[in-house]
């Protein structure tokens, strides 16, 4: 299999996981040093803090969210075993159309296949478009 069908499965995983409410499988997609910065601006640093993170997330506030399609996401391999990837992000939770936000992963290929190794989820805004 390619890397970038690979890339593609895990980011599939991310969705699956998501919408499971399932904060282990979540978190095994990660590095154990990771590095998950949210769409409020928390730090969450390790695989066991975003495995934490997101399970008080599923189990409160994010409880029977899913997340909403991006599109197909842009797959950058900066070099063999690294990859950049871009992509529209967002939860159901209440309507709106759209992305909410932009999501950049960094994924490495690891003995066990590819994980994440950096995460950023950037609220989508146009600064220029002041009322």
């Amino acid at each position: 299999m390619d890397a970038e069908k690979q890339v593609l499965e895990v980011l599939g995983g991310v969705v699956e996981a998501w919408n499971a409410g399932d904060a282990a499988a979540y978190g095994r997609l990660f590095t154990e040093d990771a590095t998950y910065a949210t769409f409020f601006g928390v730090n969450m640093p390790g695989r066991a803090a975003i495995e934490a993170g997101h399970r008080a997330l599923f189990e409160g506030p994010l409880k029977g969210s899913k997340l909403a399609g991006g599109g197909k996401p842009e797959i950058r391999f900066v070099r063999p075993g690294v990859a950049l990837v871009l992509s529209g992000g967002g939860r159901s939770l209440g309507g709106g159309s759209g992305p909410a936000s932009t999501v950049s992963y960094v994924l490495i290929k690891e003995d066990v296949g590819w994980l994440i190794t950096a995460f950023q989820n950037t609220r989508v805004s146009d600064p220029r478009a002041t009322s």
